[in-house]
Parts: structure tokens; sequence; C-alpha cells
């Protein structure tokens, strides 16, 4: 067969591999777009589920769910910790089997097996039965960190944290969705069961099996053997991530490697950077519709009160993704975000009679919800696209999950039922935690940049990685960091 030949600007000519003649043939920002239009809506309606199936238990809780299982506020609150337990121990076995299988057969099945634990949390009948399932809901833990690593097998770093706000903005959405779905759901009282909290967790549980099953069919596995490439665009896109990354290397697993990431301030900086903005994430999605019940609204008005705040965020966290992306400044919108949402939680928490004023303590929600969500979002994808080898990225992003989750745990008892309609240390500390990010964003901002201008007078940044075979990860000083 005739070889292949590529004109240099030189004016020689040379051998052309068919990676090379590929990439000439094709468009990049047009491929980009295939990509997100196959990837992003696939994996993002499954997070919407996943969103969903673990937040509507704050739906539930205002449609009767406490009455009926005789449950009082201190072990419901139980019941929300029990869910980030299982959330940690779930993590890590989920993204062994990820790997050792595929995408299109592991997504899907994990979807599947926590929309059935969804769908039976409508059926228990007692409090046991109630922790059981909120701590086995917890498997869907496997689906985040599991979509991350898929998206580093198809975008360059610096694609990756647009793509992965856009995806996590399905969180937002979910909320929007639960909302309305509560209500309807909730209008179904007395259908079989006394109250509508059993159909909130039935009838979203048996949408996410069926959504999970038809994934089989819309979520691809990795460039090599997706059908919707041509052989010339799975050329190209190996192409891409081999001279982007270190993700083609043969790297193998180092304790040393564990040591450097527990070592570098920077790592529990991200860790610390989610563990700031899960706290308030994961109360606002839980108890928001009982802090707008206690601002004197129906159970059903309640509902349908949840849905504004979360459009304004889903707004929000694509917009502040886009600019992100537009200036490649991470810290500076992370922390604006963070100081939007306290505003929101300091009106919160000036209302002194909120049920006398409720419209601005709803104001306060809205501002809270809808600058937690872009404010997370970038935390979470900042190290993807900061840590560099492999072993260093995989502990890096596990030890973020892990202190972040922490957060989150200490969240879930912040809400009693008796502190209501102010609801004073559960807002003060969400309060706190959102400055103390923008404190925690702007140290790491600042670290990140005055090490990229250290570097910058010991060496050029390198551009191709995955062409150097004794690459040392983010230590060398060729590389550069995202701030």
């Amino acid at each position: 067969m005739a070889e292949k030949i590529v004109v240099t600007a030189g004016g020689s000519s040379s051998p052309a591999s068919d990676s090379e003649t590929a990439g000439s043939k094709i468009n990049e920002r047009a491929l980009l777009r295939k990509l997100d239009m196959r990837l992003l809506p696939a994996v993002g309606i499954l997070y919407l589920l996943s969103f969903l199936d673990r937040s509507n238990v704050g739906n539930a809780r205002i449609e009767g769910l406490l009455d009926d299982l005789h449950i009082t506020g201190n072990q419901y609150l139980t019941s929300l910790t029990l869910y980030f337990v299982g959330y940690v121990l779930f993590e890590i076995p989920c993204n062994i089997i990820l790997k050792r299988t595929t995408p299109r057969i592991w997504l899907p099945t994990l979807t599947i097996a926590w929309g059935i634990v969804a769908t039976l949390m409508g059926i228990v009948q007692n409090l046991s039965g109630f922790f059981v399932a909120r701590f086995c809901l917890g498997a869907e833990s496997g689906l985040f960190p599991g979509v991350v690593f898929y998206f580093s097998m198809w975008y360059k770093r610096r694609e990756r944290q647009y793509r992965i706000s856009l995806f996590f903005s399905a969180a937002s959405l979910a909320g929007a969705f639960g909302g309305i779905l509560a209500y309807g759901i909730g209008r179904m009282r007395g259908v079989v069961f006394e109250n509508g909290w059993r159909w909130i967790f039935i009838l979203e549980g048996i949408l996410t099996v069926v959504v999970a099953a038809a994934a089989y069919g819309f979520v691809h596995n990795y460039p090599d053997t997706s059908k919707f490439l041509s052989e010339d665009e799975r050329n190209f896109i190996h192409q891409r991530l081999a001279a982007d990354s270190d993700a083609t290397h043969n790297e193998s697993f180092t304790w040393a490697a564990v040591v450097e990431a527990l070592k570098d301030p920077n790592c529990w900086l991200y860790g610390l950077g989610f563990h700031t903005m899960s706290l308030p994430l994961y109360t606002s999605s839980l108890f928001l519709p009982t802090i707008i019940t206690n601002l004197g609204y129906t159970a059903a008005t309640a509902q349908l009160l949840t849905v504004p705040p979360y459009a304004f965020a889903f707004i929000n966290t694509v917009a502040v993704a886009i600019l992100s992306e537009k200036f490649c400044q991470r810290a500076i919108f992370i922390g604006c975000s963070a100081i939007f949402a306290a505003i929101g939680y300091s009106i919160l928490l000036g209302n002194t009679d909120p049920l006398g004023i409720p419209g601005v303590s709803y104001l306060g929600v809205i501002l809270s919800v809808g600058g937690i969500y872009p404010a997370t979002a970038l935390v979470l994808s900042w190290p993807a696209i900061n840590v560099s080898g492999q072993t260093k990225r995989a502990i890096s992003n596990a030890l973020q999950i892990s202190v972040g989750n922490l957060g989150a745990v200490i969240g879930t008892q912040l809400y009693r039922a008796t502190d209501g309609p102010r609801f004073i240390v559960g807002h003060s500390v969400a309060l706190a935690y959102l400055l103390a990010n923008a404190v925690v964003v702007a140290i790491l901002g600042i670290r990140l940049r005055r090490e990229n201008r250290r570097r910058e007078t010991i060496v050029e940044e390198i551009k191709h990685v995955g062409e150097v075979a004794d690459w040392r990860g983010d230590s060398d000083p060729r590389w550069r960091f995202e701030y």
C-alpha cells in the first residue's frame, strides 16, 4: 500500500501516521460538539435521577413520612446520616467495578440497583426498614467519580472542567423536577396509601429503573469501541489525549505516589474546598421543603416553591461554568458564588419574623441555592484538571470526596424540627461554611498562581505531557496549574 506523506512547514516530506492524517481531516470543534451531544445528556440524566432519589426524602417528609413510620425528628436526621455512611463505603468498590467492566454495562446497572432501593423505600413499614434503605441508597456514590473518570477518556485536560460543571448542573434540575413531581404525586393521597409520600418514592424509583434500563442503549463506552465515531475520529481523539495528558501512560501503582498526594497541601485544600460546600449543598437539598413549609406554606405550595430556587441554580451553574471556562479562572468564580450564597443565608438569619414576612426569607433561599450549585460544580472539577500522575490524581479525588462528605454528615444533624421557622443553628453553620469556602479557595488560588510564576522562571510550560516518557506528574516544573 502506498505510504501516506505529510508536507511539513519547511517543504520537506515525511511519513504520516494514521492519526496525523486523520487530524487534518477532522474539524475539532465539530467533533467536540458531537461528543457533547452524545455523552453529556446520557450521563446527565442518570445524575439527575441520582440526585432526585437521594433528595426526594425532603419532599416525602412534608407529605406524612414521619407520622406514618412513627419516626421522631432526631431519627429522621439519623437516616440522612446513614445515607452518607453507605456513600463512603460503596464509593471505592463501585469505582473498581467500573474499571473492571465498561461504562455501558456498569453505569446503567448501578442506576438500576439504586432505583430498586429507592422504589422499595415507598413500602417500608418501620424505622429499621427505612434505615436499611437509606444506607443501601448510598450505592449511587459510584456515579459521580465514575463519570469524572469516564470524561478523562474522552476530553482533554482543560476541556473537562466545563463538561463536569454541565454534568453537575443536572443536580439542580433534579431539585426543580423533584418539586414539580412531588406536588403532583402528593395529590395521590388516599390512593392505596393514606399519604402521598410513598408514591413519591415508588414512582420516582420506577422512573429511575426504566430510564436506566434504556441507558444500556444510549450510554457509550470509550472512543476505541464507540460506534458513533468514524475510524478517523477515533484516531484523532487518541492523538489529542496522548499529547495532552498522562492518561495514556502505563503508570504502575506506587506507595510513593500515595504519600506524595497525602503530603501535598493542595490536595487537602481541594478536599477542604468541597467540605465547605458539601454542607450547604446537602442541607439545602435535603431540608429545603421543610424550610419553606416553616415559612407558613402548605405542603403542596411548598413543593412548588422549591422549583424557582433550583431553576435559578441551574441557570447560574451553566453561566458560571461558561464564564470560568472563557476566562480560565476557577478560584474567583468559586469564591464569588460562595459569597453570593452567603448573602442569601444572611437574609434568612436577618429576617426575625419569617412567618410574618415570608417573601424576604424566600428571597434568601433563592440566593443561597443559586450560589451553592455553581461553586460546588467548579470545586469538584478543580483537581481533575490540576493533579497530574494517575495514582496521585486517584488519591486526590478520593481524598476530596471523603473529606467533603464529612461536611454532609455534619449537615444532616443541623436542621432539627424544634429549630423552625428561623433555623438559626443550621443557617448560621451554612453561612460560616460558605465564608470559609471563600477563604479556602482564595488561599488555594494564590498558592497555585505563585507556583506557576515560580516555575515560569525555571522552564517553559509543557504542551504535550503524553509524549514525555519519564513524566513526574504535577511536581514537574513544566506543569502549570489552573487557578
